[in-house]
C-alpha cells in the first residue's frame, strides 16, 4: 500500500510521543523516535513493544502484526537521522521558543519537501512556524491521549501554512485509522476552547451553592449523559494541568471572561490537590462509590397533568406521562422563551429557562413554583433535577416529585441558581462553539465531531443545541446574562442569527 509519508520522525518519547510513533508503525510507516534523554527512546520503543505483545496474546491484533510494526520502530541516535523522513513530529515541551529552535534545526537536516508537524496543545502554529525559511510546512497535528485508542487529530493550519501540507497531513490520519478535523490556529483550536465551559459552569454552581461536589457530577452523568462528571474528569485530568489550559486560553483572548479560571480550583491547585496523582482532589482516592442522595418524599401519584405551555424540549417528557397512563389537558400554547410548563397537583413545573424558579413565581405571578433541569432525553432518562422556589411549599414538591415517581425517575433536588447544572452547560458550549463557526476555526460539522471524539461528549454541542432548540439555548443566556450581569454569557451572534432565521446549524 502506498502511504502518504513512508518514513516519519517523532521527537519527544514521552506518553504522547511514544503513541504517536505507536500510532504510524501500526499504519506501516518506517518510525524514528528521538528523545534527548539518553535511552528514552530506546525505553519507550521496548515498552510499546511489551504493549503490542500483550495485545497478541489476548487476540486484540495477531503476533504476525505485532512483529511487523516493532520491526518498523526505531530510536535514533540524534537529530540528523532525520534527514530521510517525509514527516517529522514533535511532541516536546510545551514552550514556543524551544519548539521554534527545534524546528529551525530540522530545516538544516530534513529535505525541503518534509512536513514538519507539532503535536502543541495550546501554542499558535503560526508563532512555532515565524521565522523558518519554509513556515509553508509546518502545520499542527493535535493528538489527544493516549493516541493509539483516541480517534480524533486536530489538523492545525497557520496563517502560512500550505493547504497540500493540511491534506497531507488529513490523509496520513485517514491511513492511520484517526479522524481529522481541519481547524484554523486560534488558543484552544476546537476543544480547548470549546470544552471550557464543562468546567466553568461546574465552578459556578458549586461557587453558589447551587450543588455539591457530587451532586453536579451525578446530575451531568444521569441527566445529561456526559461520560464523567466536571469534578469526576478534573480529577483523572489533573486539577493542575486543567488550570493550566484554562489559563492560556484565558490569557490568550485577552482575559475574556467566557474563560475566566475558578478561584476554587486555583486554591485547591495551590495545596497541592491535585486529583488522583495527588491521592486527593474533589475526591479522595482510593473513592468509594457515592451513593446518590434518595428521592424527596413523594405525593400522591397524579391522575393528570396540564401542558400549560409547550415547547419542543418538553414534548418527549409529556409524551412518556402519557404512555404511563396519565391523562395530559393541553392549552396550546407556545412558551416564549421556548422552555414549556406543566402543572401536577399543586406544582407548577417549568423547564429551565435560565431564569431561577423564584424570579419565574415572581415575574410570571406563580405559586408553587419548580424548575426542571434539561435531561439527555426526556424519553429515557432515569433522573432529573428539580429546583424550588424560595415560597415553593414541602406539599408542592412531594406533588413534583410523586409525577416523576410515576414515571419510574428518580429526582435529585438542586439550589435555586439560575440555568440549573445541565442546561447552563450545554447552552454555553454551543455558543462557543457557534463563536468559534463565527469565528471560522472550523465549521459546524467539524466541531461537533471534534467534541464527540476528543472529549467523549454523548452529541456535538451544536446537535444538541438544533435539537433543544435554539430560542431555549439562547433564552438560557439571555436571562443568566440578566440575573447575573456577567459578560461571559453573551450570545455568539451566530446563535442568533440561526435563531432568527429559524435555521439550524446541522
Amino acid at each position: 500500500m502506498s502511504l502518504t509519508f513512508n518514513t516519519v520522525g517523532v521527537i519527544g518519547a514521552g506518553t504522547m510521543g511514544a503513541g504517536i510513533a505507536q500510532v504510524a508503525a501500526q499504519a506501516g510507516c518506517r518510525v524514528k523516535l528521538f528523545d534527548a534523554r539518553e535511552g528514552a527512546a530506546a525505553a519507550a520503543n521496548a515498552k510499546t513493544a511489551d504493549t503490542l505483545n500483550a495485545l497478541a496474546a489476548k487476540g486484540k491484533i495477531t503476533a504476525e502484526a505485532a512483529a511487523a510494526t516493532i520491526s518498523r520502530l526505531s530510536a535514533a541516535p540524534d537529530l540528523a537521522d532525520f534527514h530521510d523522513c517525509d514527516l517529522v513530529v514533535e511532541a516536546i515541551v510545551e514552550n514556543l521558543d524551544a519548539k521554534r529552535t527545534l524546528f529551525k534545526s530540522l530545516e538544516g537536516i530534513c529535505a525541503p519537501t518534509t512536513v514538519l508537524a507539532t503535536n502543541t496543545s495550546s501554542i499558535s502554529i503560526t508563532a512555532i512556524a515565524a521565522g523558518l525559511a519554509r513556515p509553508e510546512n509546518v502545520v499542527g497535528m493535535h493528538f489527544f491521549n493516549p493516541a493509539p485508542l483516541m480517534a480524533l487529530v486536530e489538523v492545525v493550519m497557520g496563517q502560512q501554512t500550505a493547504p497540500a501540507v493540511a491534506e497531507r497531513a488529513e490523509a496520513a490520519c485517514a491511513e492511520w485509522k484517526k479522524t481529522a478535523v481541519r481547524c484554523k490556529s486560534t488558543p484552544g483550536f476546537i476543544v480547548n476552547r470549546v470544552a471550557r465551559p464543562y468546567y466553568g459552569e461546574a465552578f459556578r454552581v458549586l461557587e453558589a451553592g447551587g450543588a455539591d461536589v457530587p451532586t453536579i457530577d451525578l446530575v451531568l452523568r444521569d441527566v445529561g449523559a456526559f461520560k464523567l462528571g466536571t469534578f469526576e474528569l478534573l480529577d483523572l485530568i489533573g486539577l493542575d494541568v486543567n488550570l493550566m489550559v484554562t489559563k492560556s486560553v484565558w490569557n490568550a483572548y485577552y482575559q475574556d471572561s467566557r474563560f475566566r479560571p475558578s478561584l476554587t480550583q486555583e486554591e485547591m491547585v495551590a495545596g497541592g490537590l491535585l486529583g488522583r496523582k495527588s491521592g486527593r482532589g474533589f475526591y479522595t482516592y482510593p473513592v468509594e462509590p457515592a451513593t446518590p442522595a434518595p428521592s424527596p418524599a413523594a405525593g400522591t401519584a397524579p391522575t393528570m397533568v396540564q401542558y400549560l405551555t409547550e415547547s419542543d424540549a418538553l414534548d418527549p417528557l409529556i409524551e412518556r406521562i402519557k404512555a404511563a397512563g396519565i391523562k395530559v389537558q393541553s392549552r396550546k400554547e407556545d412558551d416564549p422563551y421556548g422552555a414549556g410548563m406543566l402543572r401536577t397537583g399543586n406544582a407548577t413545573i417549568c423547564l429551565t429557562d435560565g431564569r431561577t424558579a423564584t424570579q419565574i413565581a415572581f415575574e410570571e405571578d406563580l405559586t408553587n413554583v419548580l424548575t426542571l433541569d434539561l435531561a439527555r432525553d426526556f424519553a429515557t432518562t432515569k433522573r432529573v433535577a428539580l429546583a424550588k422556589g424560595e415560597d415553593t411549599t414541602t406539599s408542592a414538591v412531594a406533588d413534583a416529585v410523586a409525577l416523576f415517581k410515576a414515571l419510574g425517575v428518580e429526582v435529585t433536588m438542586v439550589g435555586d441558581v439560575p440555568g440549573m447544572i445541565v442546561a447552563r452547560t450545554v447552552a454555553m458550549l454551543a455558543n462557543e462553539a457557534a463563536d468559534a463557526v463565527l469565528q471560522g476555526v472550523a465549521d459546524a460539522a467539524g466541531v461537533d465531531t471534534a467534541m464527540k471524539l476528543g472529549v467523549s461528549y454523548p452529541e456535538g454541542p451544536l446537535a444538541a443545541a438544533d435539537r433543544y432548540g435554539l430560542t431555549l439555548m439562547n433564552a438560557v443566556l439571555v436571562n443568566m446574562q440578566a440575573h447575573t450581569g456577567d459578560d461571559r454569557y453573551r450570545q455568539s451572534l451566530l446563535l442568533q442569527r440561526k435563531m432568527w432565521s429559524d435555521g439550524s446549524f446541522t
